[in-house]
């Protein structure tokens, strides 16, 4: 029996434990959302906005480090010229930047 009041749980502290704990992964879900998250979800909106800009003309670089020139759009789809009359029908998401001329 004396064995059983030992491991009874102790009702001075258990209170403000569980609010700092609380307010500790607060603070880890804060530095998560600024310093991850956030920044993610920015450069998915360049991204999509990059990718729903192109147009004809512009010189772009895929995935695979190929550098071309679009030749035509479709609503998924880019064809790339890459020269001496190659042209290659490519997903919109393979275009890894574009080289636009400074204006």
């Amino acid at each position: 029996m004396y064995y059983l009041l030992a491991m009874a749980p102790q009702g001075g502290d258990g209170g403000g434990s569980m609010v700092s704990t609380l307010i500790m992964f607060g603070a880890i879900f804060a530095i998560f959302y600024f310093m991850i998250i956030r920044p993610q979800q920015k450069k998915a909106k360049e991204r999509e906005k990059l990718l729903t800009a192109l147009q004809k003309g512009d010189k772009i670089v895929t995935n695979g480090g190929m550098h071309g020139t679009i030749a035509g759009l479709d609503e998924k789809t880019a064809l790339i010229d890459f020269g001496n009359n190659i042209k290659i029908k490519f997903e919109r998401s393979a275009i890894a930047s574009v080289d636009r001329p400074k204006e």
